[in-house]
Formats: structure tokens, sequence, C-alpha cells
């Protein structure tokens, strides 16, 4: 409560939309354009954070793509994107908000990784679930070099969630198969990803860190129970 929030996205008009719905619900908010695809833009909305506000005290890497494709036909194209903006990103921009941090000797660093992640969900994610699982390695040795620095960082991996991403790559047969390997029989929501989230940056996950959170309505801790 009382941070100011950036919103950044490529599209600058969703990330417009998205500070307007949270300065709406009573919040501060502002929109700020980023391709995490590229470092260069990256560097720049970065160097404006510093700029105009002088500090970062949490940053959530929450971007990502992902296609689905046969792992024998996986295009090598499609598998480098995934991990240069999944991975590579989620690298560049913790690097730049760790040195604000390190100004005040506090952060807090979220990074959105997946059950894909820690085990394989399906077929045809190999570069996406080959992301996820870099991203969790990477918020482990964040977590490792960052704390003398009072900056914790911790990853949550969420189950299936019902985003406009799961909704063109979801198939409904998939839907109906990933529901019944999930003890709770549904998809997650957003929501419930971000009361994870918001656990991780408060002050009651101080001494958390390095930490992979699961939200996934006990997914994991069915075990073969299905895909």
């Amino acid at each position: 409560a009382g941070h100011l929030v950036l919103v950044a996205d490529l599209d600058a008009q969703a990330a417009a939309a998205t500070a307007d719905r949270l300065t709406q619900a009573g919040g501060k908010a502002i929109a700020l354009a980023m391709d995490v695809g590229r470092p260069d833009s990256i560097a720049q909305a970065f160097a404006q954070v510093e700029r105009d506000f002088g500090r970062c005290d949490i940053l959530v890497n929450c971007a990502g793509i992902a296609k689905v494709s046969p792992f024998l036909d996986f295009p090598l194209d499609d598998f480098a994107a995934m991990m240069n903006v999944n991975v590579t990103g989620t690298l560049l921009c913790s690097q730049a908000a760790a040195r604000l941090m390190l100004r005040r000797h506090w952060g807090r660093i979220v990074n959105i990784a997946s059950v894909a992640g820690i085990r394989a969900v399906g077929t045809g994610r190999t570069a996406y679930g080959t992301s996820k699982a870099a991203v969790i390695a990477l918020t482990r040795q964040m977590a490792v070099e960052l704390a003398e620095h009072g900056i914790t960082a911790n990853a949550v991996a969420p189950g299936p969630v019902d985003t406009p991403m799961t909704r063109l790559l979801h198939t409904d047969r998939f839907r109906e198969e990933y529901a019944k390997a999930i003890p709770m029989n549904r998809y997650g929501t957003t929501a419930e990803i971000a009361a994870a989230v918001m656990y991780l940056v408060s002050d009651a996950a101080s001494y958390t860190s390095g930490v992979v959170l699961p939200v996934d309505g006990g997914f994991l801790a069915s075990g073969a129970r299905g895909l």
C-alpha cells in the first residue's frame, strides 16, 4: 500500500489501461512502454525511472511469451525468442532494478515462473518449460548474491491461470484435462497470483528469499494425477 506502481508493457495502450484501473481503484500508477525482449528498451525504461523517481523498491518480472510445438520439430527461432524474453529479460530487468535498490539497502524482486519450470506439463512446451526452469534457477542465484544488500528474490510458480495467453494456447480439450489434474478442479485467477506476490513483497516476508511458491490448486502435490 502507498507505492507508486509503474506498469511497463510492450503494448503501451494495455499498460495505460492497467494504470488507469489501478488509479480508479484508489492507487497510484503510471504507464511505461518497454520491450523486455530488447536490452536497449529495458535500459531506457530504467533510466527514466532513475531520472524521474531516483529509486526502485519492488520489481515484479511477469512478462512472458509462449508457443507450443512438438519437441522434435521445435523451431529454433521460437526457442531463442522465448529464452530471450522469459529469461534474459528477467535478468536484465532484475539487474537494473537491483542497482537502484542498492542505494537504500532494501528491495523486493519477484519473478513469475511456472509449474512448467518444475515438471513437464503436457507436450509441446520445450521452450516455455525450459525458460521457466531457468527463471527459477536465476531467482535462487539472485537471492544468494543480493542478500547482503537487503534485497530478497523469490518466484511464484502459477499453475494454469485464466489469462489471454492461456485462452489462446489452451484448447478446450487441454483445459478439461488440465482441470482434472488439479485437485481444486479449476484454473486459477490473476487475483490469486497477485495475492502471492503481495505476500512476497511485504514486510511479512522479510526473511523469505530464494523461495519458489507454487500457486497451483494443489497440482504439483497431486503427483501423477494426470498430464
